[in-house]
């Protein structure tokens, strides 16, 4: 009588392989192989793993086996057998150098046929298809990824830490308020009527369109109950913004301190401001670390006002669009409820 050989997985197998399952951009044949090696490892047989995959007993033995013997990397497609390279080392060395040390004369990127013409300079007659099949393989030159270089990088957990604490832990005798601006935003009103949506048929809009302006939005919301307040603003400078925290100062009671999470925009960092909050004691400012004004919670009511007026909605003039925006707000905030921040220090898998 012969036995199945146990399947066990280390944590960080495990996590990879939950990853695969769940993410998005897992491809369905990864994330079918990734799904055979979880459902084996909890002990269920291959002959009931096949038919919740999708795959034949054969082919769960198969990626059972190859996991056992190389692990994740035996989840890979072994290399196929054919023909034998027609470049070699040299010919692709001289296709990386081209795309990795050269430019084109005007573009800003190698396409496949200007690489054929330089490469035939070089005596190498390789042809565009050939060498986006030699490039998609290695090198990918149409990816682009970005990163962004910190300013304040040895204070980004301090200070992000500090913001989600506030969230978390209210202190006691103070108001906790998130400030920002919304601005720019676009007057726009359709050519000729919308069509509304009838059975079977959706909504449908005039592409062409009339622009009426821009208008500015400067809103603080309370973070403990989900209050928005917002004025609109023909300027975004320090003045207006130092009129805005007077407004706030004055409906506040004033046995409270007042607690402002806010991000690192001019207006909200220039020496006037700064002065006017030194004579106005009352506020505690949280700044947010440099390009992580996503750690302010005003910015998702920005989001649930796109989504629910600004995006669809259609404005004959500036004024409209103020009236709408305020209407909204003050409907908003007669159910508004905090937002259920969470805040575990994870960090995600993909």
């Amino acid at each position: 009588m012969w036995t199945v050989e146990r399947l066990e997985l280390t944590m960080e197998e495990r996590a990879e392989l939950e990853r695969r399952v769940r993410a998005q951009t897992t491809s369905h044949r990864d994330r079918v192989r990734a799904e055979v090696i979880l459902l084996c490892a909890d002990g269920v047989p291959g002959t009931k793993v096949a038919p919740r995959v999708g795959l034949s007993t054969q082919a769960v033995c198969k990626w059972r086996r190859r996991f056992l013997e190389l692990g994740l990397d035996g989840l890979v497609d072994a290399p196929r057998s054919g023909r034998p390279l027609v470049y070699g080392p040299t010919e692709r060395l001289v296709l990386m150098a081209k795309v990795t040390e050269e430019h084109p004369v005007v573009d800003s990127q190698w396409s496949h046929s200007e690489l054929h013409v330089a490469m035939a300079a070089s005596g190498i007659g390789i042809s565009a298809s050939q060498i986006g099949r030699i490039l998609a393989a290695d090198v990918k030159p149409h990816r682009v990824e970005g990163w962004l270089t910190r300013r304040d990088t040895p204070e980004f957990s301090e200070r992000a830490a500090d913001i989600c604490g506030l969230y978390l832990n209210p202190p006691e005798n103070a108001v906790v308020l998130s400030i920002d601006e919304k601005t720019s935003i676009e007057v726009k009103s359709r050519k000729h009527p919308t069509k509304p949506v009838r059975p079977g048929q959706p909504e449908r809009r005039e592409f062409e369109y009339r622009r009426h302006g821009t208008a500015s939005l400067l809103a603080a919301m309370d973070v403990t109950t989900g209050k928005v307040t917002a004025r609109d603003i023909e300027r975004n400078n320090s003045v207006t913004f130092i009129s805005f925290l007077g407004e706030i100062e004055e409906r506040i009671e004033e046995d409270l301190s007042i607690h402002v999470v806010m991000d690192n925009g001019s207006s909200h960092t220039s020496k006037a401001t700064k002065a006017w909050l030194v004579g106005h004691p009352r506020f505690v400012v949280h700044h947010t670390p440099t390009h992580a004004s996503w750690l302010n919670q005003v910015e998702a009511f920005f989001s649930i006002l796109t989504r629910k007026l600004l995006r669809r909605g259609e404005f004959d003039s500036r004024d409209d669009l103020v009236a709408n925006m305020t209407a909204f707000i003050e409907h908003y905030s007669k159910t508004a409820t905090p937002f259920k921040w969470t805040y575990d220090a994870k960090r995600s898998a993909a």
